[in-house]
């Protein structure tokens, strides 16, 4: 097992596309309910139980070896609005180029050949482990890590939050994060046995809406 490619996958500076996304951040922002580190805390906690644990858990799965594409249908079934969907196919095109440039695989290959416009991120982002010696907790890790330090760094441009205080928010989720890595990993490991509809689908109505409506903004700083 290489687990220092744990490092290169959730690096920030990995070109996968996500220093473009918010996570949900600006339009947060913007409606107020991010205003301070505080506020950035409880919105990053309510995406790391949700978004992030069905992310998790799929990039689980993928990394496990299950079908990639039976979990991209999971994916596509679990993301309820458009905006969210083209995102996540968009994030996935783009991991998988940067993945196929790193790790190259045959199971990489597959999916970009039946998935050509894009498979969902957190699917491709778990191949992409497998594909580098990663285990489906690194797998979860990664998906986890991105769910809550894109918002914390986007939040940091758009209120020119200090970084410090950013990352304290993030050092303080740990232990929330090591839990969700581990219900995502044991779900995921439960696929084989109980079929997909084992994964979770848990939801956070208000970041679709939010979404939704920040795909229609004609000023924005970031993509979604």
């Amino acid at each position: 097992m290489n687990r220092a490619a744990l490092l290169v996958l959730a690096d920030g500076r990995f070109p996968a596309g996500g220093h473009a996304h918010s996570g949900g951040a600006e339009p947060a922002v913007a409606a107020g309910r991010i205003r301070d580190a505080e506020s950035l805390e409880d919105f990053c906690r309510g995406r790391l139980h949700t978004a992030g644990l069905v992310a998790a858990a799929l990039a689980a799965a993928a990394a496990a070896g299950h079908d990639p594409l039976a979990l991209d249908t999971a994916a596509d079934t679990r993301t309820p609005v458009a905006a969210l969907r083209d995102t996540a196919r968009k994030l996935g095109r783009q991991m998988m180029r940067a993945a196929r440039a790193t790790w190259p695989s045959a199971e990489l290959d597959a999916l970009a050949a039946a998935r050509p416009r894009g498979a969902h991120q957190p699917v491709v982002l778990g191949v992409a482990a497998r594909s580098a010696g990663l285990e489906p907790l690194d797998a979860a890790y990664a998906a986890l890590y991105e769910t809550v330090s894109g918002p914390a760094t986007a939040t940091v441009r758009l209120l020119s939050l200090d970084p410090f205080d950013a990352t304290a928010v993030l050092a303080r989720l740990v232990p929330e994060l090591d839990r969700v890595a581990a219900t995502a990993t044991a779900t995921a490991l439960r696929v084989a046995d109980e079929g997909i509809d084992v994964l979770p689908a848990a939801s956070a109505p208000l970041l679709d809406i939010s979404a939704q409506q920040h795909a229609t903004r004609p000023a924005r700083l970031f993509a979604s």
